[in-house]
């Protein structure tokens, strides 16, 4: 069982360096940010309410307040690094994939670990479908084997095994979507707005849609490089569906979230690109570098770099827009994760 440290923290603090936004830096890791995603807006009757999570190098994802960044707990358990970290659409679950072979379903109000899934290999991936308090988790990893687990038995930090339980007595039920498809280790899954379909970007350089009914692939996007984020973004126009966005080597792919397979827009760029996100509704999309420590702000339409967001000390690994794309999260080697305004007057802490 997991132990959840609630001791308040003063981790926010003014970054000194930037172009047009100083951002907020989120302190509390000890080693480079994989990854950063944030829940759906909640209802909270007119004001915007929504939580992120990090997940790190150094074991420990943590929950933060995702309009201030302010630390709500820290998720003690894993014994590797966590490469993805995902919360449901409510935010009372949250997921994490982790290099010590398991994936983790934990609570986000006690901190108590639900679920340990064992795997044969490094966990990269995991992802819930867009629904409050899921009843499923999909993973895949090193394993090359995208599996989805039922949860409806995630209780008292049950232990499983690939669908069958370590001591033989509680099951965590799995099947394989795919079997063998996978020429590569799984980096990233997405489920899209509708339950049934999901998305995964995998080292054979393949971006792949999966129909849970049929178990089966119904597309697939060859990509040139390995990709490096595969992420669920505000759609053009808003479009509910949003937009899927895949970076690999020195492109930036863009696909619709409603129709699989349909790739928007194919950019080219001049730097590798390690990270991507998308605000379909601004017409912006940010990217993050292996080569540099800056954030890159472009135009979507004319393809062009309009800013650069300076403050990290690390290449930018891992970025993510809030659900409602006034602000947008980056995670860098640093092991600092960093919020920048993306709207027009106050919002949040910046006043």
């Amino acid at each position: 069982m997991a132990d959840f440290a609630f001791k308040k923290q003063d981790e926010t603090k003014v970054a000194s360096e930037t172009t047009k936004i100083v951002p907020l830096t989120c302190h509390g890791h000890s080693r480079p940010i994989t990854h950063v995603s944030f829940s759906s807006l909640l209802p909270t009757g007119g004001s915007s309410q929504y939580y992120m999570i990090s997940a790190c190098k150094d074991n420990n994802p943590m929950l933060r307040d995702g309009l201030t960044g302010d630390w709500i707990g820290t998720f003690i358990g894993h014994k590797g690094a966590v490469w993805s970290a995902r919360l449901s659409d409510d935010a009372t679950l949250a997921a994490t994939g982790s290099a010590d072979f398991s994936a983790k379903v934990w609570d986000t109000f006690t901190g108590e670990t639900l679920c340990t899934l064992e795997h044969n290999h490094i966990c990269r991936a995991v992802a819930f479908p867009p629904q409050a308090t899921p009843q499923v988790l999909a993973t895949g990893g090193m394993e090359k084997k995208l599996r989805v687990y039922d949860l409806s038995r995630a209780s008292n930090g049950v232990q499983a095994t690939n669908g069958n339980a370590a001591n033989g007595a509680d099951t965590m039920p799995c099947y394989e979507i795919g079997a063998g498809e996978h020429q590569g280790a799984i980096k990233s899954i997405i489920w899209s707005r509708d339950p049934n379909i999901m998305t995964t970007a995998a080292d054979d350089k393949k971006i792949r849609w999966w129909d849970l009914r049929a178990r089966s692939s119904i597309a697939s996007h060859d990509v040139e490089g390995l990709p490096t984020s595969c992420e669920l973004n505000i759609g053009v126009g808003g479009n509910p569906e949003g937009v899927v966005s895949v970076a690999a080597g020195k492109n930036v792919y863009l696909f619709d979230g409603g129709k699989p397979g349909h790739l928007m827009k194919h950019i080219r760029t001049e730097r590798e690109v390690a990270s991507v996100a998308v605000n379909g509704e601004a017409r912006r999309f940010v990217t993050g570098s292996p080569n540099d420590t800056w954030v890159h702000v472009w135009d979507l339409d004319g393809e062009a770099e309009l800013e650069t967001g300076r403050g990290h000390h690390g290449p930018v690994w891992t970025t993510c827009f809030s659900p409602d794309g006034k602000l947008y999260a980056t995670g860098s080697e640093d092991g600092t994760v960093k919020m920048w305004k993306f709207t027009d007057g106050p919002y949040g802490l910046w006043r």
